[in-house]
């Protein structure tokens, strides 16, 4: 079994795409969306059949019993959230600025303040006949969104069999869902765009994952729209000794496909750049 995840340092590089397409061109029989926050890979992944669903529950929130609330507003003065209001001469709570701390509970001289399950968002696994697709979607303004990779990545380990290759569209930046995507995979493939701000951001995540000792790849995308940019990025990965795997064209073709919900057509430029990519990527972890 190998796991490649795919990343990037920031949203827009077209990490969702390549990863669409290496599940179509390796024909995987695993993958997941670890984007919680704003998942899409299921909008072009051709698994239908919705085999589960599950709520997940983050952190718990705090809870006013007006009936035994003194109104004294000890809690009010001590929420460091400013998640609680004084409204129709009441103290309430708002679930959504509420980080389940536990203060208010503390200094409540009455314990009218409890906590209750907070559902933040819920679980998704597809299945269509052999293959299986983990993904979820986070409440907005709901947190804990790395607990909530790690349940999509657990969703399908007793799935994957011994000779399975599994596809990971992970999420982009370098936070607590990034670092909680890579747990366990074999490879991680960068996708870089020659911007100023993506060349930034892809040191970013090179020493994000570095620092976990992961295999890293890197392949940039739209590397036509800025040929000095491009040149400059792959000058940093051979100084840097990062495996370099291709460039990707930016094409109309592309978006095209993306709109229409299908992978790209066998054969033409953009799947033929992508194939390479491919190819180079898993030649790292054969």
């Amino acid at each position: 079994m190998k796991q490649i995840l795919i990343l990037s340092g920031k949203g827009g590089t077209g990490k969702t795409t390549i990863a669409s397409n290496f599940i179509n061109i390796s024909k995987a029989k695993i993958f997941a969306d670890c984007d919680v926050e704003a998942p899409n890979l299921h909008l072009i992944s051709m698994v239908k059949n919705l085999k589960e669903r599950e709520n997940y529950y983050g952190l718990d929130k705090s809870v006013i019993d007006q009936e035994q609330c003194l109104k004294c507003g000890i809690c009010y003065d001590h929420c460091k959230f400013n998640a609680i209001v004084y409204k129709d001469n009441q103290y309430k709570i708002d679930l959504h600025l509420c980080e389940g701390c536990g203060v208010c509970n503390y200094v409540c001289p009455q314990k009218a303040i409890s906590f209750v399950k907070s559902i933040d968002g819920e679980l998704l696994l597809y299945k269509d006949e052999d293959r299986a697709f983990s993904t979820a979607k986070l409440n907005m303004g709901s947190g804990n969104s790395g607990l909530l990779v790690t349940r999509v990545k657990k969703n399908i380990h007793e799935l994957i069999r011994k000779d399975d290759l599994v596809i990971i569209d992970g999420p982009p930046g370098i936070g607590c869902p990034v670092i909680a995507s890579m747990s366990g995979v074999n490879l991680v493939l960068l996708v870089a765009e020659p911007s100023l701000s993506g060349i930034s951001d892809l040191k970013r995540i090179i020493k994000t994952a570095s620092s976990f000792h992961l295999k890293i790849a890197v392949c940039i995308n739209k590397y036509d729209l800025n040929k000095k940019l491009t040149q400059s990025i792959i000058e940093y990965l051979n100084i840097n000794n990062y495996s370099f795997v291709g460039l990707i064209s930016y094409d109309k073709e592309i978006i095209d496909y993306i709109n229409l919900g299908k992978p790209l057509l066998e054969g033409s430029k953009p799947y033929k750049e992508i194939k390479k990519v491919f190819d180079n990527t898993i030649s790292l972890i054969s």
